[in-house]
């Protein structure tokens, strides 16, 4: 009879991710779609340089805007809760955060560029995670990381099959890291950080789920990379009361102007 041995620290990593997921499940599940009401014509990129290799499957598709042609949804949209006020900067309140969620284990994220263009486009994380960015493609790409806090950017080359481990862990930030390809120009990426758990990026179908929410009212916003929802306006969120095992929220459908354009 064979006997699973299984170390201290193991028990403890385990404990933690139980603790964990316990946690989450105790408070709201905030479930939600941003959608366009008209779903926009796919844009072909200009591809100026290595084009053969580009386009070697055909025209080379936009990925800035991301529709679900069915169910109108938006990909790549994050949104994520902050306090019920309109102070710049203000983070989610870590009291307000369960304890075994303040502290979780570090991802390591990846960013590929297999067919000339960055996979994901969008990316979330939070604080104290990493990244990997990979070129599985057949030729070299540029790595021009734009971080907003001091010492963190550098633009590296990246050649064939090569991987580059970005040597520090992200750091928490209102404003989103911009990475692109001085090569292949019209290749972007936008990664956002946060220092709490209540974030999600939308998924094709433009939604998303935010787990172990506590009731109170929260701000919510939603952030694509061509701007906020609803514009400046946006910036602070939209104050949603936050109760009960599951809240269902009406789509929203993403507009990038003011409230004041409205009128």
């Amino acid at each position: 009879m064979r006997i699973l041995r299984m170390s201290f620290f193991s028990i403890l990593a385990l404990m933690a991710c139980i603790t964990a997921s316990s946690a989450a499940d105790e408070g709201t599940i905030i479930k939600g779609q941003v959608i366009l009401d008209k779903v926009p014509k796919v844009e072909e990129v200009v591809v100026t340089a290595d084009k053969a290799v580009c386009c070697k499957d055909g025209p080379l598709a936009s990925t800035q805007m991301l529709v679900d042609p069915k169910s109108k949804g938006v990909k790549n949209v994050i949104v994520w809760l902050r306090p019920n006020d309109k102070i710049r900067g203000n983070e989610f309140p870590k009291d307000k955060i369960p304890e075994a969620l303040r502290k979780p284990k570090a991802v390591t994220h990846i960013i590929d560029q297999p067919k000339c263009q960055f996979e994901p486009r969008v990316l979330a994380a939070r604080a104290g995670d990493k990244l990997i960015v990979k070129n599985s493609a057949s030729i070299a790409h540029n790595v021009n990381f734009a971080s907003p806090i001091d010492g963190q950017s550098f633009n590296k080359l990246l050649q064939v099959n090569a991987e580059l481990a970005v040597e520090n862990a992200f750091t928490a930030n209102r404003f989103p890291i911009a990475i692109s390809c001085n090569i292949h120009p019209w290749m972007a990426a936008r990664i956002r950080v946060f220092d709490h758990p209540f974030y999600a990026t939308t998924d094709a179908n433009g939604k998303f789920e935010i787990k172990g929410v506590p009731e109170g009212t929260w701000n919510i916003v939603y952030w694509h990379e061509g701007g906020f929802h609803m514009g400046i306006d946006g910036i602070y969120g939209f104050a949603t009361e936050v109760k009960g095992k599951t809240l269902e929220l009406k789509p929203v459908t993403l507009d990038f102007a003011k409230k004041e354009d409205k009128k």
